[in-house]
């Protein structure tokens, strides 16, 4: 990306944050290329602060002269986006969308532009340590793909698909995943409060459990269950540990977690943006 090129982000939540935040520490480019919009000046007025970018809460102001624009918008304010967007976006701009659930054919109609990448990545991604899944839209141009994957790059590493469904795969495995890894961990704090531990060192007791256990996976490149064997002695405290989860439907409740996650993207493709309702 060279210095001249010129980036909106539409929609600085979270994951327009990991955008920015990655673009610039990763050099991508520089603040003064970055422009932000949003309908909340406080959140502007934060991340003008935080990072020195230009902020606006006109989308299309932030997108007409924008090579690369970035929409990062909730699923459900896409309608209202869109609108907002289509017929001021330069004819050879290249539009990456990472809202869950849109597909390119939408979003293609809605903006009335062809140039599309559909991305998921993850908040990892904040810090240069997500990853991403990304299609294109039929007929993108060589230049294009690569503008799109150097820009991925700044938010860890990333997968390119040719089919499109992966996406909405990848949104219920990797980019909701780190909830679901969140949610561990604050249960495994909790337990360990509940055993007798302070909570600061319950904390840094999980922390360095899952990440060394995380590296250790990447290090030895052995199937899980091989590793999981491997502290799992007979009648030890693993075993107990894994029969009760097993016992209370963990691998069940994960899976059937991320199957919902996956309906729900799909969901979210199709305009349906209510909330799903809780099952007997």
């Amino acid at each position: 990306m060279n210095a001249s090129t010129q980036i909106a982000i539409i929609g600085p939540g979270v994951m327009g944050e990991a955008v920015i935040a990655g673009i610039i520490h990763r050099s991508i480019a520089t603040p003064q290329q970055i422009t932000a919009a949003g309908p909340e000046q406080q959140r502007l007025d934060e991340l003008k602060d935080r990072y020195g970018i230009r902020v606006t809460r006109d989308n299309g102001e932030a997108a007409q002269h924008a090579d690369l624009v970035v929409l990062s918008v909730k699923p459900q304010r896409l309608k209202f986006a869109l609108p907002s967007l289509r017929g001021r976006l330069k004819p050879d701009a290249l539009v990456i969308s990472i809202v869950a659930g849109a597909t390119i054919e939408n979003i293609a109609a809605g903006l009335q532009h062809s140039h599309l990448v559909r991305a998921m990545p993850n908040t990892p991604g904040q810090i240069g340590e997500g990853i991403s899944v990304w299609t294109v839209s039929p007929g993108l141009s060589a230049d294009h793909k690569e503008q799109a994957a150097e820009l991925l790059t700044a938010l860890g590493e990333h997968v390119f698909m040719e089919e499109e469904s992966f996406l909405d795969m990848a949104t219920a495995l990797s980019g909701s995943g780190p909830a679901y890894v969140f949610m561990f961990m604050e249960a495994m704090i909790d337990a360990g409060v509940h055993l007798g531990f302070p909570r600061r060192i319950a904390e840094q007791l999980v922390e360095q459990t899952i990440r060394g256990s995380v590296d250790y996976y990447a290090h030895k490149k052995n199937h899980p269950a091989q590793l999981r064997n491997e502290v799992t002695s007979p009648g030890g405290t693993s075993a107990a540990a894994l029969y009760y989860l097993e016992k209370a439907g963990f691998r069940t409740a994960v899976s059937r977690a991320i199957w919902a996650a996956y309906e729900r993207s799909q969901e979210l493709g199709r305009g349906r943006d209510t909330q799903i309702p809780e099952k007997g």
